[in-house]
């Protein structure tokens, strides 16, 4: 087990190394740079373009230098914690994607947690009853839930908080503490607006997962060694929790290495359309604007984050399926 992390922690060095220069040349892919841009639109406002001031931030940001140079001081800046300066917003990238990130992470946990919390159950249900009620109840469900997008289920949510109980369903915060320091207060308010985005994104991931979960355990409860079992006496219960449901797991194991890069950028869409503060637009907006830095930041901060995640899924898939770590031994 220890040989096997340390491994794949070596691993992941060259692994990173050549995301960060692919997602580096990948921004730079498009012609021209920020700078390109704002000139661009301040000589179509009829305002004039002070060369001197041009090449001073050009010197600035270090658009001047050759890309192996940009690449090599902004690789040494992220290294030590320092991302760089971002174009648009004129701020430090660690500084302007701080607090979304925080914000982000909690919505996207708390809308984790709630879609296990429903699906597993329901999944279970589903394949022990197969063909019931309850399976076609939670089937139809699972399907119109996989079937509307979630930008749709915000606009519809959006509508209906409006003029039926009056209050707006956009945003995470009241009016009052939109920018105010963090507080229990201000944490007790963020609480109170959370259940509307996770009701939403969570809604077509649970729908996904009651499907996978259902499938994979029906199809354990076929095999040889859950019909040995029944034969000499172990209990139903037992039975089930035991072996079948936690190789039935194993998928929602495996997308560890996708969830975690989706806590960070969280669902873009419907981030958008509920005007929420987290990190998903900005990630939009700056690669829409070039806004080099913010951008490619935020590149290798998901990569990482992926490679960090298929970690702990390989670890999450030893710890739940002892077949893997019996046929690793064999090798």
């Amino acid at each position: 087990m220890v040989t096997l992390i340390a491994k794949r922690i070596l691993w992941m060095i060259p692994t990173l190394f050549i995301i960060s220069i692919l997602s580096f040349l990948i921004i730079q892919l498009p012609p021209g740079d920020y700078l390109t841009s704002y000139i661009a639109a301040l000589e179509e406002s009829g305002e004039t373009v002070n060369q001197d001031q041009v090449a001073a931030l050009r010197a600035r940001y270090n658009l001047d230098a050759p890309l192996y140079v940009q690449y090599f001081k902004w690789m040494g800046g992220f290294m030590h914690g320092d991302m760089g300066m971002s174009f648009e917003w004129n701020k430090p990238v660690t500084e302007l994607i701080g607090e979304q990130i925080v914000i982000t992470v909690i919505l996207s946990l708390a809308t984790l947690l709630f879609t296990w919390a429903i699906a597993i159950p329901i999944g279970i249900l589903s394949a022990v009853r197969q063909y019931s009620i309850w399976d076609y109840l939670f089937t139809f469900f699972g399907f119109v839930g996989l079937a509307t997008p979630d930008f749709l289920l915000a606009l519809i949510l959006m509508f209906a908080g409006y003029r039926i109980f009056g209050v707006s369903a956009g945003g995470l915060f009241s009016p009052q503490y939109q920018d105010a320091a963090w507080s229990l207060a201000r944490f007790a308010d963020l609480m109170s607006h959370l259940w509307i985005p996770i009701l939403i994104i969570g809604l077509g991931g649970t729908a996904s997962l009651i499907r996978v979960m259902r499938a994979n355990l029906l199809d354990e409860l076929r095999k040889p060694y859950v019909v040995t079992a029944r034969a000499k006496g172990v209990s139903r219960v037992k039975l089930l929790l035991k072996y079948p449901v936690r190789v039935a797991l194993n998928p929602l194991a495996s997308t560890v290495g996708w969830l975690l890069p989706s806590i960070v950028s969280g669902s873009v869409i419907v981030s958008v359309v509920l005007g929420l503060p987290t990190t998903g637009p900005l990630l939009l907006r700056a690669l829409m604007n070039q806004d080099m830095y913010l951008a490619g930041s935020m590149v290798m901060l998901l990569s990482t984050l992926t490679v960090v995640g298929t970690l702990l899924s390989d670890l999450l898939l030893l710890w739940l399926d002892p077949r893997i770590r019996y046929e690793g031994r064999g090798r």
